[in-house]
């Protein structure tokens, strides 16, 4: 099983996963240069907060061994695949009750900001077939992918 792995000591705050993040799933075709920051459709799934010392904390979907977010979804939206071991979101069968967002453990997890009927939550990038844009794009490797 594949998972993304973060040194939060090496990151600087810079943003560059959340920025890649946005730019691989947007819904119109354009380039980086082209990403609209301010569209709230171009939601990261990834999040990077300043703390109080001046240090960064990078919160990203974990893709848990006991996912608290499956185990609460009522609908079935969310599963984790037994094979890769990421948790996979299925927007059709969400019933936008939140209790996935409630019970993340690292508060990943967000309704979206278009509807608040959907959830937000990392994909692995697995529709486009290859390492996570926000791995390839952090400039300090503060995030990789690990086979645990």
């Amino acid at each position: 099983m594949r998972r993304i792995m973060i040194d939060a000591a090496k990151c600087d705050g810079c943003k560059s996963c959340s920025v890649a993040c946005m730019q691989a799933h947007r819904k119109d075709d354009g380039n980086v240069y082209t990403l609209d920051l301010t569209d709230i459709t171009n939601e990261s799934r990834n999040f990077i907060y300043k703390n109080p010392d001046g240090s960064y904390t990078p919160v990203f979907c974990r893709h848990c061994e006991q996912p608290e977010c499956v185990m609460s979804c009522m609908s079935g939206a969310l599963k984790k695949d037994e094979e890769t071991g990421h948790v996979q979101y299925d927007a059709e069968k969400c019933g936008s009750c939140f209790m996935c967002v409630m019970n993340c453990p690292y508060g990943v997890l967000k309704p979206d900001e278009t509807t608040h009927t959907k959830v937000i939550k990392c994909d692995f990038c697995i529709e486009k077939g290859e390492e996570p844009s926000c791995v390839k794009a952090c400039p300090k490797q503060a995030i990789w992918v690990e086979e645990v």
